[in-house]
């Protein structure tokens, strides 16, 4: 068949059947966020979740969280349904400033020794080696007879809990370890205030047990950080997204006695991430070789993860405790600059499969 000069000739279909129609690409993905806790290295999730924010493409559906993740999420989600993702932005850079105003005259400051290593630990510091001794020979129930804990009265002035339990456009669950029984405490949306943040963020050598309805919490990290199976159970978005904060893998064995230390902390904060996620690994394995048949609760999730654990691996466990505004905007930066590069290289497969190879990472 002869055809005008410029012009393609039709593609012959087979019978009638029609063209296939243009599917617009979603104008946005919808994920779940699991956010750790490290302290002070929790400044690193801040520039994460600043960049997200960023991106009106990104829309969450819940969040699990823990200690400082757990501070994190509750000015994400308030920050979100006060002012929007603005508002947000604004929120959560209050609180680390506010934070880091209220630690300027504690030991919780790196010394020159300190700065001149540049690795912002606090390792060189007297007075944080004097308070480290201290917390191994008194609990806190000796050291701070009042419960006194600046926290509380920052949280409760940043954050209205009435109205946050109220928020239903995205869901938060917080994390705490009951120090009597050793279970998971996972709180609801609607549970959540001040109380049960640091209980989330209680550590035993340095605060008292928080107790809420008749039971004493200390830091959701030691069995959940944080607990992936409320955003299984709770949530519809079937893509979660790990800010990760205590690295998993390292480059070398640790030889000295700090980095020994060092990572054995990572490796007892990631232990119960770990087992969850290898089960939530296999699960997906059985649902994508068709094993799981007939009804069942069970889903593919979609597995993905913001990290920079080589730069996040420099920093020793005492820089958790690392309060100076240059070192948390250092790792806001470098949150930013992870996110940033994580969207170019993954927002594509958001909703179609997961970024990371779960067999290899968790098995």
């Amino acid at each position: 068949m002869q055809t005008a000069r410029g012009t393609a000739p039709k593609r012959q279909r087979k019978g009638n059947t029609p063209a296939a129609p243009h599917v617009a690409a979603p104008a946005h993905k919808t994920v779940n966020l699991a956010l750790q806790g490290g302290g002070a290295h929790g400044a690193f999730t801040w520039g994460v979740l600043d960049r997200l924010l960023e991106d009106e493409r990104i829309q969450l559906d819940g969040v699990s969280a823990t200690s400082a993740g757990a501070m994190n999420g509750a000015a994400l989600i308030y920050g979100l349904a006060d002012g929007g993702r603005d508002g947000a932005r604004e929120l959560l850079r209050r609180f680390w400033q506010r934070i880091s105003e209220s630690a300027r005259y504690t030991i919780f400051q790196p010394t020159p020794f300190d700065r001149m290593f540049g690795k912002h630990d606090l390792d060189h510091s007297p007075a944080y080696q004097a308070f480290d001794f201290m917390t191994r020979l008194l609990s806190p129930y000796q050291l701070n007879p009042t419960d006194a804990n600046p926290l509380r009265d920052l949280l409760v002035e940043l954050i209205d809990f009435d109205r946050l339990q109220h928020v239903t456009t995205v869901k938060l669950y917080v994390c705490a370890t009951n120090a009597r029984t050793g279970k998971i405490r996972v709180f609801q949306p609607e549970e959540i205030c001040a109380d049960v943040l640091l209980a989330s963020s209680c550590l035993p050598a340095l605060f008292r047990a928080v107790e809420i309805d008749g039971e004493a919490y200390w830091d959701g990290g030691y069995m959940g950080n944080p607990a992936m199976f409320p955003l299984l159970y709770g949530c519809q978005a079937s893509d979660i997204v790990l800010v990760e904060i205590n690295p998993i893998r390292i480059d070398e064995v640790p030889t000295t006695a700090r980095a020994i230390m060092d990572r054995i902390n990572d490796i007892s904060f990631n232990a119960t991430m770990m087992r969850e996620m290898r089960t939530i690994a296999f699960v997906t394995q059985l649902l994508d070789q068709h094993r799981l048949i007939g009804k069942t609760r069970y889903r593919r999730i979609d597995f993905h993860m913001i990290e920079a654990e080589q730069q996040m691996g420099r920093f020793g466990v005492s820089s958790k405790f690392n309060l100076d505004w240059g070192f948390l905007t250092e790792l806001f930066n470098l949150g930013r600059r992870t996110a940033d590069d994580w969207l170019a290289r993954n927002y594509d497969r958001l909703g179609r499969e997961s970024t990371v190879d779960m067999q290899k990472l968790f098995f």
